[in-house]
Protein backbone atom coordinates (compact mmCIF):
# COMPACT_ATOMS: atom_id res chain seq x y z
CA UNK A 1 0.00 0.00 0.00
CA UNK A 2 2.58 2.28 0.97
CA UNK A 3 4.24 1.76 -3.28
CA UNK A 4 1.22 3.25 -4.37
CA UNK A 5 1.12 6.68 -2.60
CA UNK A 6 5.24 7.26 -3.32
CA UNK A 7 3.85 6.47 -6.81
CA UNK A 8 1.01 9.04 -6.92
CA UNK A 9 3.27 11.47 -5.00
CA UNK A 10 6.37 10.83 -7.64
CA UNK A 11 3.71 11.30 -10.76
CA UNK A 12 2.57 14.33 -9.22
CA UNK A 13 5.81 15.52 -8.28
CA UNK A 14 6.98 15.55 -11.85
CA UNK A 15 3.46 17.18 -12.92
CA UNK A 16 3.73 19.90 -10.89
CA UNK A 17 7.28 20.29 -12.38
CA UNK A 18 6.45 20.02 -16.19
CA UNK A 19 3.76 21.90 -15.95
CA UNK A 20 5.74 24.86 -14.05
CA UNK A 21 8.69 24.56 -17.01
CA UNK A 22 5.29 24.91 -19.54
CA UNK A 23 4.14 27.88 -17.69
CA UNK A 24 7.42 29.35 -18.00
CA UNK A 25 7.69 28.51 -21.33
CA UNK A 26 5.20 30.07 -22.00
CA UNK A 27 6.54 34.01 -21.08
CA UNK A 28 10.48 33.04 -21.98
CA UNK A 29 13.16 31.11 -24.01
CA UNK A 30 14.27 27.41 -22.62
CA UNK A 31 17.83 28.50 -21.97
CA UNK A 32 17.09 30.94 -20.30
CA UNK A 33 14.86 29.01 -17.66
CA UNK A 34 16.28 27.79 -14.05
CA UNK A 35 15.71 25.13 -12.07
CA UNK A 36 15.31 27.43 -8.98
CA UNK A 37 12.19 29.49 -10.80
CA UNK A 38 10.74 26.25 -11.82
CA UNK A 39 11.07 24.60 -8.39
CA UNK A 40 9.77 28.07 -7.13
CA UNK A 41 6.30 28.00 -9.41
CA UNK A 42 5.92 24.12 -8.94
CA UNK A 43 6.53 25.36 -4.64
CA UNK A 44 9.38 23.17 -3.86
CA UNK A 45 12.47 23.26 -3.56
CA UNK A 46 15.35 22.72 -5.63
CA UNK A 47 16.43 19.31 -4.08
CA UNK A 48 13.30 17.73 -5.24
CA UNK A 49 13.83 19.32 -8.69
CA UNK A 50 17.22 17.20 -8.97
CA UNK A 51 15.63 13.94 -7.42
CA UNK A 52 13.62 13.29 -10.72
CA UNK A 53 15.41 15.84 -12.96
CA UNK A 54 19.32 16.59 -14.12
CA UNK A 55 18.90 19.72 -15.52
CA UNK A 56 15.93 22.12 -17.19
CA UNK A 57 17.23 20.35 -20.53
CA UNK A 58 16.58 16.66 -19.19
CA UNK A 59 12.59 17.97 -17.99
CA UNK A 60 11.93 19.65 -21.21
CA UNK A 61 13.46 16.62 -23.13
CA UNK A 62 10.72 14.36 -21.00
CA UNK A 63 7.78 16.36 -21.70
CA UNK A 64 8.57 16.22 -25.56
CA UNK A 65 9.43 12.54 -25.01
CA UNK A 66 5.98 11.51 -23.50
CA UNK A 67 3.98 13.90 -25.68
CA UNK A 68 4.86 12.44 -28.77
CA UNK A 69 4.94 8.89 -27.32
CA UNK A 70 1.10 9.84 -26.15
CA UNK A 71 0.32 11.51 -29.62
CA UNK A 72 1.77 8.59 -31.78
CA UNK A 73 -0.72 6.13 -29.84
CA UNK A 74 -3.42 8.71 -30.45
CA UNK A 75 -2.49 8.76 -34.16
CA UNK A 76 -2.29 5.31 -34.79
CA UNK A 77 -5.91 5.52 -34.55
CA UNK A 78 -6.65 8.00 -37.38
CA UNK A 79 -6.33 4.80 -39.31
CA UNK A 80 -9.51 2.87 -37.44
CA UNK A 81 -10.97 5.90 -36.84
CA UNK A 82 -13.31 8.16 -38.34
CA UNK A 83 -11.58 11.75 -39.16
CA UNK A 84 -14.22 13.92 -36.31
CA UNK A 85 -13.98 11.13 -33.95
CA UNK A 86 -9.69 11.45 -34.11
CA UNK A 87 -10.12 14.79 -34.19
CA UNK A 88 -12.38 14.55 -30.94
CA UNK A 89 -9.49 12.79 -29.28
CA UNK A 90 -7.04 14.55 -30.16
CA UNK A 91 -8.22 17.97 -28.82
CA UNK A 92 -9.26 15.94 -25.79
CA UNK A 93 -5.97 15.01 -25.35
CA UNK A 94 -5.08 19.06 -25.62
CA UNK A 95 -7.26 20.24 -23.44
CA UNK A 96 -6.22 17.58 -20.70
CA UNK A 97 -2.53 18.45 -21.32
CA UNK A 98 -2.73 22.27 -21.59
CA UNK A 99 0.06 23.46 -19.68
CA UNK A 100 2.15 21.20 -22.14
CA UNK A 101 0.63 22.65 -25.31
CA UNK A 102 0.78 26.62 -24.23
CA UNK A 103 4.56 25.61 -24.20
CA UNK A 104 4.41 23.73 -27.42
CA UNK A 105 2.47 26.78 -29.48
CA UNK A 106 4.11 29.72 -27.71
CA UNK A 107 6.32 31.51 -29.25
CA UNK A 108 9.20 31.48 -26.58
CA UNK A 109 9.11 27.57 -27.30
CA UNK A 110 11.75 25.48 -28.38
CA UNK A 111 9.81 24.92 -31.63
CA UNK A 112 11.35 21.34 -31.33
CA UNK A 113 8.21 19.48 -30.24
CA UNK A 114 5.79 21.87 -32.75
CA UNK A 115 8.34 20.68 -35.50
CA UNK A 116 7.71 17.09 -34.52
CA UNK A 117 4.29 17.18 -33.75
CA UNK A 118 3.66 18.44 -37.61
CA UNK A 119 5.50 16.31 -39.22
CA UNK A 120 3.54 12.77 -37.31
CA UNK A 121 0.65 14.83 -38.35
CA UNK A 122 1.30 15.30 -41.81
CA UNK A 123 3.08 11.62 -42.33
CA UNK A 124 -0.53 10.10 -40.67
CA UNK A 125 -2.62 11.97 -43.30
CA UNK A 126 -0.32 11.06 -45.87
CA UNK A 127 -0.53 7.16 -44.72
CA UNK A 128 -4.16 7.15 -44.62
CA UNK A 129 -4.63 8.93 -48.19
CA UNK A 130 -2.21 6.74 -49.51
CA UNK A 131 -4.17 3.62 -48.33
CA UNK A 132 -7.27 5.68 -49.38
CA UNK A 133 -6.34 6.17 -52.92
CA UNK A 134 -3.99 3.58 -53.47
CA UNK A 135 -1.39 6.20 -54.70
CA UNK A 136 2.29 5.46 -53.38
CA UNK A 137 2.93 7.27 -50.42
CA UNK A 138 5.55 9.43 -51.52
CA UNK A 139 3.27 11.01 -54.51
CA UNK A 140 3.98 14.55 -54.85
CA UNK A 141 0.11 15.17 -54.66
CA UNK A 142 -0.03 13.47 -51.18
CA UNK A 143 2.99 15.25 -50.15
CA UNK A 144 1.39 18.56 -50.63
CA UNK A 145 -1.88 17.91 -49.80
CA UNK A 146 -0.53 16.37 -46.27
CA UNK A 147 1.78 18.94 -45.51
CA UNK A 148 -1.51 21.38 -46.16
CA UNK A 149 -3.86 19.62 -44.15
CA UNK A 150 -1.46 18.92 -41.00
CA UNK A 151 -0.49 22.89 -41.14
CA UNK A 152 -4.39 23.66 -41.23
CA UNK A 153 -5.28 21.15 -38.34
CA UNK A 154 -1.88 22.56 -36.26
CA UNK A 155 -3.39 26.26 -36.94
CA UNK A 156 -6.79 25.74 -35.99
CA UNK A 157 -5.39 24.07 -32.67
CA UNK A 158 -2.15 26.85 -32.15
CA UNK A 159 -5.09 29.67 -32.62
CA UNK A 160 -7.29 27.96 -29.72
CA UNK A 161 -4.63 26.97 -27.36
CA UNK A 162 -2.90 30.69 -27.56
CA UNK A 163 -6.51 32.01 -26.82
CA UNK A 164 -6.43 30.25 -23.72
CA UNK A 165 -9.08 27.72 -24.64
CA UNK A 166 -11.85 30.27 -25.36
CA UNK A 167 -14.25 28.27 -27.68
CA UNK A 168 -15.46 24.85 -25.94
CA UNK A 169 -13.84 21.73 -27.36
CA UNK A 170 -16.87 20.89 -29.28
CA UNK A 171 -16.58 24.23 -31.66
CA UNK A 172 -12.65 23.39 -31.94
CA UNK A 173 -13.36 19.74 -33.45
CA UNK A 174 -16.40 20.63 -35.40
CA UNK A 175 -14.06 23.38 -37.16
CA UNK A 176 -11.25 21.45 -37.60
CA UNK A 177 -13.40 18.60 -39.00
CA UNK A 178 -15.14 20.58 -41.54
CA UNK A 179 -11.85 21.49 -42.88
CA UNK A 180 -10.32 18.53 -43.43
CA UNK A 181 -13.29 17.24 -44.76
CA UNK A 182 -13.44 19.80 -47.02
CA UNK A 183 -9.64 19.65 -48.22
CA UNK A 184 -10.27 15.83 -48.38
CA UNK A 185 -13.06 16.49 -51.09
CA UNK A 186 -10.89 18.92 -53.14
CA UNK A 187 -8.29 16.34 -52.89
CA UNK A 188 -10.26 13.37 -54.45
CA UNK A 189 -12.07 15.65 -57.04
CA UNK A 190 -8.29 17.07 -58.49
CA UNK A 191 -7.58 13.34 -58.54
CA UNK A 192 -10.52 12.70 -60.74
CA UNK A 193 -9.32 15.42 -62.94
Amino acid sequence: MGGKSVNRRTLKTRMALCEALAELLTEKELQKVTVQEIADKADMNRVTFYNHYLDVYDLYEKIEDKTIVDLGMLALQLQELPAEEFFTKLVGYIADNRAVFRMIFSPHGPGQLRDRLSKMIEGIFRQVESEKTGSHITSKDIAYMSCYRAQGCLAVLSKWVLEQFAEPQEFIVKMISQLDSNIETLFSETERK
